[in-house]
């Protein structure tokens, strides 16, 4: 699974950081993804993430 972040959309509310903090980082105020391929034990994280993301900016692909 891959996963990216919309830097238009993202509103720096740091869901994804504190769900899932080996993919996801804050820099500048902003969500980055830190992995190119999410591993599968964070996959479920990854998917909470996207779900509360409050601005929806977290885009999963296969």
């Amino acid at each position: 699974m891959k996963v990216e972040v919309d830097d238009d959309v993202c509103g720096g509310h740091g869901v994804c950081a504190s769900l899932a903090r080996d993919v996801f980082d804050l820099t500048a105020g902003y969500a980055v993804v830190k992995v190119d391929e999410v591993p599968k034990e964070h996959e479920a994280a990854v998917r909470a993430a996207a779900d509360q993301c409050p601005t929806y900016a977290i885009t999963i692909t296969s």
